[in-house]
Order: structure tokens, then sequence, then C-alpha cells
């Protein structure tokens, strides 16, 4: 099976020191990437760890797609313990930043410890240094990229940021890295905050090529040639059709359609403001949307779909223009877009202004800075609902993404399962009930009969994919081709992922969550007997433990 291949770089910020650790073993039997994070978090975390404290770990780690030139594997993974969930979290960010780290030479960087500096540390295939950057407290991210650039010629593409929010310890702040892509669930940020490290760097000439031969020129050239609507406006092109389903949370999720607003802030809205192709590293499909108002100047990455709901149908606001400044601010501070516009949503049912684009964006930056009221929605909803008077619309403390459950059954029950918490990526089983796939494929939006199953096989999938690491919309790899490229059976890979989930629900199990954390804000239909089935077919108890795991 082919897998990264590379030590753990360990890197304690409070002595300023660093060391190889071989973890060929942990590469073989998790690949890379969320795998091989999982399974170092669930070594070398102690079980009693603060989010915040010194002794908590952040891992960046890579898989082996990163040594080759395929479209879709310009990505890295980071994993840590959650601040927001207290649990254990991954998150996968595009851009260009991954094929610098594997040039390193290393499969794996951790960050433990913390600085008594504000630092910037650079990683090379030569070593590590530790630059303390005082001058950048609470710098943004452009701030950040410009000093680097203009004091050691080190560009975006091979830089990790924390924006102010990180810094401030929000809950829910995102690392930032390629100048706009975002490691964004599970407050990641605030961990690398924590540590006191404003900014990484990553660069080397380690030998690193993998060879995939016809697979990477097949998913390349239809990578190059497929017409698919993302190529547009992203992941925006499924909004109007969210709406359409009753399935795009509107009003803090009073409501499941924003008809009246919805042209202001859909896919058409967005490719309106398009200026330019963006893409990953080594990547034709071009799915990303740089995007520019000539009026205000306001420019962008999208947004995405999950924003367009956050800053769009979720707080009432019908104009893409005000989106797209929500999501520039966010992505300068360094904030998740989904957690702080539900943040703010929740906000706005509780004090009125839904629809107050001044306020809202006043509110980002009070967030990011733990200003005013700020300071409390920093706490994300989990916190502060009974506070505000308000529905927790959270899983596991993590704030609700769009594709509803309450009409998307299946996407619900995922929600309810996923180790991360509400995250619509750790399965994208919405793909099957809207559908964004062929009718063949597709199932019934209502009811979970039967769907358990298919949850876990897309578990599995989308764990195998993040710890290859292939992007979650390859959408031309089929079995075959994950077999050539990993050089391997379909179902060892397959296994790999069901592995990583266990690692990730073991984790949790230690830190105290059980069945009592599977749920929901909402009722469905037959979800108790559904939830005893997915544990069934899993392995797993009845409470949501996990018996034994194969170490």
């Amino acid at each position: 099976m082919r897998h990264a291949d590379g030590p753990l770089l360990s890197i304690d910020v409070t002595d300023r020191t660093a060391r190889g650790v071989d973890i060929t073993e942990d590469c073989e039997r998790f690949i890379g990437g969320r795998g091989l994070g999982t399974k170092l978090a669930y070594d070398r975390i102690p079980i009693d760890a603060d989010p915040f404290g010194p002794e908590n770990r952040l891992y960046f780690t890579i898989g082996p797609m990163q040594s080759s030139a395929m479209s879709f594997t310009g990505r890295m993974n980071a994993t840590s313990l959650s601040p927001l969930t207290d649990g254990l979290a991954s998150s996968n960010a595009g851009g260009y930043t991954s094929r610098p780290m594997a040039r390193t030479g290393y499969s794996a960087v951790e960050f433990v410890g913390k600085s008594e500096d504000l630092l910037a540390v650079h990683v090379s295939d030569d070593g590590v240094s530790f630059e303390a950057v005082p001058q950048l407290r609470e710098a943004t991210v452009s701030e950040t990229g410009e000093y680097m650039r203009e004091t050691h010629g080190i560009g975006e593409n091979k830089l990790i940021v924390t924006g102010p929010a990180g810094e401030n310890l929000v809950r829910y702040a995102s690392i930032v890295t390629s100048g706009s892509r975002v490691f964004g669930r599970g407050g990641l940020g605030a961990v690398l905050g924590s540590k006191n490290v404003k900014a990484i760097s990553f660069d080397g000439h380690a030998e690193t090529a993998v060879d995939l031969g016809d697979v990477r020129d097949e998913v390349n050239h239809r990578a190059r040639t497929y017409d698919h609507e993302m190529k547009r406006s992203g992941t925006n092109s499924v909004t109007a059709l969210s709406s359409e389903r009753n399935a795009l949370p509107t009003e803090n999720f009073q409501r499941q359609s924003y008809e009246e607003g919805i042209d202001g802030i859909d896919g058409d809205a967005v490719a309106e403001k398009k200026h330019e192709t963006g893409t990953c590293s080594a990547c034709a499909f071009a799915c990303k949307v740089p995007t520019r108002d000539e009026e205000t100047g306001i420019e962008t990455d999208g947004p995405e779909h999950e924003t367009a709901m956050s800053f769009g149908s979720n707080v009432l606001v019908d104009d893409v223009v005000s989106v797209m400044k929500s999501n520039e601010l966010c992505d300068q501070l360094g904030l998740d877009t989904i957690s702080a516009g539900n943040s703010i949503a929740a906000y706005l049912e509780a004090d009125g202004g839904f629809g107050d684009d001044e306020r809202i964006h006043e509110l980002i930056e009070q967030i990011a800075y733990r200003e005013g009221v700020g300071d409390r929605l920093a706490e994300g909803v989990d916190r502060i609902h009974d506070e505000l008077g308000v529905e927790n619309w959270t899983v596991k403390g993590m704030e609700m993404p769009s594709h509803d459950g309450r009409e998307l059954h299946g996407q619900g029950l995922s929600y309810a399962t996923a180790n991360l918490g509400a995250d619509h990526m750790y399965a994208r089983f919405y793909s099957y009930e809207y559908p964004l796939l062929p009718s063949e494929e597709a199932v019934p939006s209502h009811g979970l009969e039967g769907k358990p199953a298919k949850l876990i096989e897309r578990e599995n999938q989308m764990a195998l994919n993040d710890s290859g690491i292939l992007c979650q919309f390859s959408f031309y790899v089929t079995e075959a081709r994950y077999e050539a490229a990993f050089d391997a059976d379909y179902e060892d890979l397959l296994e790999v992922g069901a592995r990583t989930i266990e690692y990730e629900r073991r984790f949790n199990n230690r830190r105290g969550f059980d069945r009592r954390d599977d749920q929901l804000p909402y009722d469905l239909p037959d979800f108790a007997s559904a939830l005893d089935e997915y544990y069934e077919l899993r392995g797993w108890n009845e409470d949501g433990t996990v018996p034994a795991i194969d170490s």
C-alpha cells in the first residue's frame, strides 16, 4: 500500500527544539493525512489535556498523493484536541502549501508546548529556525504574509498563519494557508494561538516524486475537460437547490428556505463577481472562485455554499457583496465562517438585527478581538445559547452546517455520528439525498431505512480521501483508480478509513464522549433504531463506545 514516507518532526516551542521521530509503522497502517494525524494524536496527546494547554499537540500531515502531480491532491491535514468540542478535530485545507511541506521530507510536523514570545517557525529539510515576531501581534493574515515576503522572500504559498482570532483564543478560530485557504472547523487556529505561534513556513528540496502513471493522466484529463458547474461558481452552485429542497438553514434555523433572498446569494450571484480562475496545487479542475466587486473594491475567494448560508440566509442577508465582505473578514482575521456566522445568527435572534450588514461585519471584528459582545460570541453557540435564550444548534458543540438534516435525514444521521461534530464533509451524505449524483445512486431524502450501512461506507471513503490525501470533490477517481494510485485493494483501503474513524472514536471515548453526544437538536423518525444499527454494523457498543481497538 502506497503511503506517506518520512519521519515526524516534533517541535517544542517552549524550549525551541526540534527532533525527528520514526513513524514508519504508523505511515504504513494509516497512509498519511487525517489517519496519520489521528494515530499520532491518540498516542501522544494526554487524556486529560487542556485544549489551550502546552500539553496539547497540533499535527500537520500529508499523504502520498502530495508527492504526485495528479489533480485533486493539493491538500494537507491538521489534527488536534479541539477547544470548541473538547474532542478530536481534523481539518483539511487546499491551496499550495502541501507541496512545500512534502519537500521538507517529513510526513508529519508536531507542535507542542507554549512559547513566551510570539513566534514564526521556519521548517525546511535543513532544519528548523525560530523567529520572534512581536511586531506581528494581532496582524491580519495578509499583513503577516506581506511581512514574510518582504523580510524573508517567503510567499504565501509556503505559509501557514493564525490570525488575531487564534491569538485571542476564539474557540472556532481557523488556520489560513496560501493566503485564503482554511483549516476551518474545530478551532485549530486557537490551538496554534495558544502556543504563541503566529506563522509556519515550509520549504525544502527533498526528492518526493511519486509516479502514478496512467492514473494521473486520466484523472488530469477528466478534471481539465469536464464542464462541471463548480468550475463556474464553486460549491455555491448548490445553494439555490438547497433552498428549493427546503434544506437551507434560514433566520437562525427557524426556517429552511430563503425564497425571498436566494437570488442575491446563489451560484449565479457569485459567478457574476468571479474575476479570474482559481485552483489548488497541480489541479486542473479549477473550482475556486476568486471574486471582486468593482464598486466597493472588495475581493475574496468565494464565498462558498456554507458561507452563503451562515452569512447569507441564516442572518437574512440577500446581498452577495455583503457575504463576500463577511468571508474576507473571516479569512483575514482567522475565523471559521460557519461557526462565526451561526454564532452571530444566534445573537441576532436574541437581540434583533437580522439583515443588518454593518452590524454583522462589526460583530465579526468584535469576535476576533474578543471585544464587547464579541467576547461571549467567541465561545460558540453551545456555550452561550442558554444565556441568549435560543436553541442550541450544534452537535458535540460544533455549529451546524447547511444541508439541513430535518429535510435530508441521512445527512442528519451523519451529523450525529461524526466524531468531529456537525460536519457536512465527514460523509457528504447529502450528495445522495438532493441528489447531486446520477439518479440510480440517489436515495430518498426522508427516512433512515438502509442508510446506516451506506453512511458507514461514505464515512470510510471520506476518511480514506483525507488520509491520501485526495480532495473530497475528486469525482473521477474510481475504485480501480484508487487501487492503482495507492497500490492496494479497494477494500483494504476502506479499512484504513474505518480504522481512522475507530481511533477518533476511541480518543473521544477517553474524553468522556458516548451515545449521549451522538444526538441532534431536532427529532428524526426512527433515529434511535438507526443509531443502534450504525453501532452494530461498526461493531461498537450500544452506548457509542468502541469495545476494543486494533493497536
